[in-house]
């Protein structure tokens, strides 16, 4: 499952792992020093146990039997209790641990006391403990000889561990947002020319010309934003070469076509001028194609159109001309675009769905975050494995469609550039009732430039 919460950007997420991690070092280096503590505590805690335990056997057992209790209420204070006992012993069944501190209890008696048992017990508080010490996490008992039928029972009642310091808890705040702001700044340092480089980047791939990059920041991204740099200016020398090159060549065409056209005119068989008349046309057709994919897409300035109304006039255009086109209506549809681009692409959708399927059918879709121009014809479709070939330059599928009409090659491929060039797409679909739909899709926020 995707983590909705886990933020988008780079700088973002470099301050939230920066100060996770230092939230995490910082835990564990307590815990660690907290658990270092704790073992030291419980290793005084013994020794004293074990001391106070032994003084005050030896006492006890030096003194008469009748100031035996007083004493040893007179020796309980704090978490100490002592409490002279007779008869059998209150507890007997020992864990390992408990026969440790009795052994060690044991050695230090003297030789007569420490041939009778010493009992320990460690367990947890009851609530006539907590009656006599509220504040009490677990007790510790260690029973003693001192004479024959008596001893003495030892408590300690073990508080709770202290809280951690104010002082730490502070401290490592503010150390996680001293470091968040350190890290947000390199990040912002890092993460604003790669921002910069992503917009360039995706105006180019919008067929748009790409900015130029600030070379600025770290080493590695300023040597990004230079070869980013490099490579824009040595695509738009490229194409702008190609360019002129092709538009030199149709204006080139244009000056033999017309003597042609003029020389057809002296030629006395009929049947023979008509073939000229007929192949001069379509080598000016051709020409007029190649200046016109010369002139390419991206050359127009955006602006906000209704594209509703765009569609509308080509559809009104064609109709005046006696193509068999429908429009469906549909309500006003803003978009910023370059208008004659996206003039350019609707006609030549429309002109290819009356030259292979008889007639156009046109309507808009309007969806949340674009807008879809559907064009469908009643025609043969076209191959699966032929949709996306066919829209690459100078591709004809004459086998598959109609052999009267077959065209340059470059009308659906201008649609395409100039689909790309407002970062939308150009889908072929075949219907389920027979004919071909084409679908251009516009997004609604699109690059201006």
């Amino acid at each position: 499952m995707r983590l909705h919460f886990w933020p988008r950007t780079l700088a973002a997420q470099l301050v939230i792992v920066t100060a996770a991690a230092l939230l995490v070092s910082n835990l564990a280096v307590a815990l660690w020093f907290t658990r270092g503590q704790q073992q030291q505590t419980e290793t005084a805690v013994i020794d004293r146990l074990v001391d106070r335990t032994i003084s005050a056997s030896t006492l006890l057992a030096s003194i008469p039997a009748k100031q035996r209790t007083p004493a040893a209420d007179a020796l309980s204070s704090g978490p100490w209790d002592f409490k002279v006992h007779r008869g059998p012993a209150p507890f007997a069944d020992m864990s390992p641990q408990e026969h440790a501190l009795a052994s060690r209890v044991e050695g230090l008696l003297p030789k007569l006391k420490a041939r009778r048992a010493v009992l320990v017990a460690f367990r947890r508080p009851t609530a006539a403990d907590y009656k006599r010490r509220p504040n009490t996490e677990s007790v510790i008992e260690v029973m003693v000889p001192l004479v024959r039928g008596t001893q003495l029972i030892t408590t300690f009642y073990h508080p709770p561990p202290p809280p951690w310091p104010v002082q730490s808890i502070v401290g490592a705040v503010v150390a996680i947002l001293m470091t968040s702001l350190a890290t947000a700044l390199v990040a912002r340092r890092v993460t604003r020319p790669l921002s910069k480089l992503a917009t360039a980047a995706g105006e180019a791939a919008r067929g748009g010309a790409a900015p130029r990059v600030p070379e600025e920041g770290p080493s590695d991204v300023r040597r990004a934003a230079v070869a980013f740099n490099a490579m824009t200016d040595q695509v738009a020398r490229t194409m702008e070469s190609q360019r002129q090159l092709l538009s030199a060549v149709g204006h080139d065409l244009r000056t033999p076509i017309t003597a042609m056209r003029i020389n057809t005119e002296f030629v006395e068989d009929p049947d023979t001028r008509e073939r000229l008349t007929k192949n001069i046309e379509e080598l000016q057709e051709l020409t007029e194609a190649v200046l016109s994919a010369a002139k390419g897409v991206g050359w127009e300035e955006m602006r906000k159109v209704d594209l509703a109304a765009l569609v509308e006039s080509v559809c009104t255009d064609l109709e005046e001309m006696d193509k068999p086109v429908h429009w469906t209506s549909h309500a006003a549809a803003p978009l910023s675009c370059r208008p004659n681009e996206i003039r350019r692409a609707i006609r030549n959708l429309i002109e290819n769905a009356i030259a292979y399927g008889k007639r156009a059918s046109v309507h808009l879709n309007a969806m949340p975050a674009a807008y879809e121009i559907i064009v469908e014809d009643e025609g043969p479709g076209i191959p699966e494995a032929d949709q996306e070939r066919v829209l690459e330059p100078f591709v004809r599928l004459e086998s598959s469609r109609s052999p009267e009409t077959g065209g340059s090659g470059l009308g659906l491929a201008l649609v395409k550039a100039i689909a790309h060039g407002h970062g939308g797409s150009i889908r072929l679909i075949n219907r389920s009732e027979g004919g071909l739909r084409a679908i251009l899709c516009l997004p609604r926020e699109t690059a201006a430039g």
